[in-house]
């Protein structure tokens, strides 16, 4: 009994140091629980539904043979935005080398305060000329360029008609803009006439639209929107951010290959793909514009200014490209070398002469299995029958490679359009292209896709 009642008077003291849990504790982790099971529940949808977005670990730089975890051996990478090869080009990563060496690893500050170096200038000027634009402003990526854009440009008497398939950071940022908002039907001149002749009455109209649409390859139809937006009192803005450095004669992107460069007020594109692919994004514009933007847009102003290394890349990407189009007059015939031996093995391929190519499956879960089965077609066909030529083209015999492709499906793309998305870069070779063929036949026969 004595042991018992000191017991019961020492516990006062931790009952005080360590109280019971109140009730609106209890209500705090209750809700922390119930949202676990929401999230979770959610989770095991995606992956029931077989959308799961698995991220692949590279062991190496970025280019067309790389190194992955998991597989062995060269693997050939067909699904990176390294349009000209240029994310790892000597030159262009001895840029950033010299950069980060001179002007340090960052600026700790947005540009305003102390974040503007000698370096970001040049680079927006060398845009500027690039594009034949006015000026340039620079952004920590193209999803914040267009997302401090629309905001900034439009208001509630003013009127934003944007193309159904936009990308998803023109939605979202025309979204935090307070303009009359009009969706027209995808690349659909009578539709977009239709809303242009509803927006009539707004101060400011704005025909948005995606150059190129990333996950189809087909090219906005710039001549008649222009000509419309011409007829109707319009501006108009692309975003080029899988079309700069490639698309036109002189890599210019979509407005020069179309011949509307001089129609084409508002351009956002990015510096994460074709040039040099770190990452980064802009606008080129009027100097009015561009001269407001750096006074009242939001990602401009409260995002940390470009690394010096990605800038100093970046430039020597874009100096390359103002000095030679050779790279860019590259990509065509390898494009057109995939399509055509895929179109003529059997499978669809969305778009148009450009170097993004949807292999189009209709079925996500299908979509995901042939990529896992295209990373790992060297190792499963030469361990299948190493002795059988039928597996292989004379190349990929003596070149055995998984290739890196990723399916993509809903929400991404829309349901019942799940494809694998090929890119073609500058950096493959004919060899490369044929093996990625071979792959993609082999692995669709396995499947039924084709016979």
């Amino acid at each position: 009994m004595a042991l018992r009642a000191a017991v019961t008077r020492a516990g006062g003291p931790l009952r005080a140091a360590f109280p019971a849990r109140t009730a609106k504790a209890s209500r705090g982790y209750a809700a922390a629980a119930q949202a676990r099971s929401v999230l979770e529940n959610e989770l095991a949808a995606i992956r029931a539904a077989g959308t799961w977005k698995g991220e692949r670990v590279i062991k190496s730089k970025q280019g067309a043979h790389i190194h992955v975890d998991g597989s062995r051996g060269d693997i050939l990478n067909f699904c990176a935005n390294n349009y000209l090869g240029l994310s790892s080009h000597p030159e262009v990563v001895q840029a950033g080398v010299d950069a980060l060496k001179m002007y340090g690893a960052g600026l700790s500050s947005v540009r305003f305060i102390c974040g503007t170096q000698d370096i970001h200038k040049d680079l927006e000027q060398k845009l500027a000329k690039f594009h034949e634009r006015e000026d340039c402003i620079l952004y920590a990526s193209c999803f914040d360029a267009n997302a401090g854009l629309f905001e900034v440009l439009l208001g509630p008497d003013d009127a934003v008609l944007s193309d159904e398939l936009n990308h998803a950071s023109i939605i979202d940022g025309i979204r935090l803009c307070r303009a009359k908002r009009f969706r027209y039907k995808h690349m659909d001149l009578n539709d977009l006439e239709d809303k242009l002749k509803e927006a009539e009455s707004s101060r400011l109209r704005l025909v948005v639209t995606d150059g190129v649409f990333s996950m189809d390859g087909d090219i906005a139809p710039l001549q008649g929107i222009c000509d419309l937006a011409e007829k109707y009192g319009a501006m108009v803005f692309i975003d080029e951010c899988h079309a700069t450095g490639f698309l036109g004669a002189r890599g210019r992107g979509t407005d020069e290959l179309l011949g509307v460069m001089d129609r084409v007020q508002i351009v956002n594109s990015t510096l994460g793909k074709a040039l040099g692919g770190a990452a980064g994004g802009y606008t080129v514009g009027p100097k009015p514009l561009i001269e407001l933007l750096r006074q009242r847009s939001r990602p401009y102003l409260f995002s940390n200014s470009l690394p010096p290394p990605v800038v100093g890349s970046a430039t020597r990407a874009v100096e390359l490209l103002l000095a030679s189009n050779e790279i860019a007059q590259s990509m065509a015939a390898k494009t057109m070398r995939f399509r055509n031996a895929m179109t003529q093995a059997g499978f669809t391929i969305s778009g148009a002469a450009h170097p993004i190519c949807p292999v189009m499956l209709g079925d996500a879960q299908l979509a995901s299995l042939m990529a896992d089965d295209m990373l790992n077609f060297g190792e499963k066909s030469a361990s299948e029958d190493p002795e059988n030529e039928s597996y292989f083209t004379d190349f990929s015999m003596f070149c055995v490679s998984g290739v890196y492709v990723i399916g993509f499906s809903y929400p991404v793309v829309p349901k019942g359009k799940a494809r694998i998305r090929v890119q073609i870069s500058a950096a493959h070779t004919d060899q490369d292209i044929d093996h990625c063929v071979d792959a993609f036949i082999q692995t669709g026969r396995k499947h039924g896709v084709i016979s």
